[in-house]
């Protein structure tokens, strides 16, 4: 009807829905004021079966919903993906899948329900994940911390250096006795970051068995840090893998009697509201987790285009030096 109406052929009009750039503009012209008076809006099913696309991307996100919706980082990740894609013909899909689910998460994404996939806060249990790319376009928000992962796609900040960079920030400012509460060691930034910290004291000489283990929480790092302070050992400097366990460190600390950064000059990661509303605020390394949602959206958008897209994206993180160390 709207090839008829604009005196067309119905390859033209599809050309045209599809914003080929083959249509000259006054055909475009033509082809729209006829599609607009025949309010003709393209029928998305009828357009996957003779494109064999779903124009869907899945967001699997292997954590639980409490931790999802919490989590500053995760949210603002996410709202980097949803804005990429607002002015494209994408829609996004949300999986929060878990160990008890990853074989239907894997079923759906397998079954032709989306195009692609994104993955952020993976763990190296979530092996699913992993082989995914062998049969679907996949992007990773973070590095693959299996072998076998190695030729995935992933977009993530240089989290070694940036650990590096905030104990280093530390050093300077005369402490020696530094601890550092670390991520979980089955995610890369709880490994890369704990790393960062290591070499840094190492450059120097320094002891590196002032170390504990949280989960990315709040309770997890105030737990930490009751686990450090009770080992008895002098500790005068606190490098902490994220914001919000730095928080629950800090609550600890002034349990104690301490002071920031009179006793123990404290550092974070990710620069969240965690760390700008603390007392005082928060040294803090700062990663650009907005554009690197963004960033992983295109990624994955050039993907199913078949278009060349990196591997390997790194994005630079900054150092955010606030009242916490002196």
């Amino acid at each position: 009807m709207v090839a008829a109406l604009a005196g067309v052929s119905r390859a033209t009009v599809s050309r045209v829905v599809n914003s080929s750039p083959k249509v000259t503009p006054q055909i475009a012209e033509v082809v729209n004021n006829a599609i607009a008076q025949l309010n003709y809006v393209p029928n998305r099913a009828a357009r996957s079966l003779a494109s064999r696309r779903t124009q869907a991307i899945a967001l699997v996100v292997p954590e639980s919903t409490a931790k999802l919706f919490t989590d500053p980082y995760l949210a603002s990740v996410i709202q980097g993906i949803a804005l990429a894609l607002a002015d494209t013909e994408y829609t996004l899909n949300m999986l929060i899948s878990s160990d008890t689910r990853a074989e239907k998460t894997r079923r759906y994404l397998l079954g032709g329900n989306v195009d692609g996939a994104l993955v952020v806060s993976h763990h190296s249990g979530d092996q699913s994940f992993g082989h995914l790319g062998q049969s679907l376009p996949v992007v990773f928000g973070g590095r693959p911390l299996l072998p076998g992962e190695s030729s995935s796609y992933f977009v993530d900040v240089d989290n070694a250096a940036g650990a590096a960079g905030a104990t280093a920030h530390i050093l300077s400012t005369g402490r020696r006795q530094i601890a550092t509460i670390a991520g979980p060691q089955d995610m890369p930034p709880g490994v890369d970051r704990l790393n960062g910290w290591r070499r840094t004291l190492a450059m120097h000489g320094l002891d590196q068995s002032l170390v504990e283990y949280g989960d990315f929480t709040p309770l997890s790092g105030a737990a930490a840090m009751r686990r450090l302070l009770d080992r008895g050992r002098p500790i005068d400097g606190l490098f902490v893998a994220n914001d919000q366990m730095a928080a629950g460190a800090y609550s600890v600390i002034y349990e104690r009697g301490l002071t920031i950064p009179g006793d123990i000059a404290v550092a974070g990661f990710d620069d969240n509201y965690f760390g700008a509303t603390s007392t005082p605020p928060l040294t803090t390394v700062h990663q650009p987790s907005h554009e690197l949602g963004a960033m992983m959206a295109e990624i994955l958008m050039a993907l199913i285009e078949g278009k060349p897209a990196p591997r390997v994206t790194l994005l630079p993180t900054t150092l955010l030096v606030r009242a916490s160390t002196g």
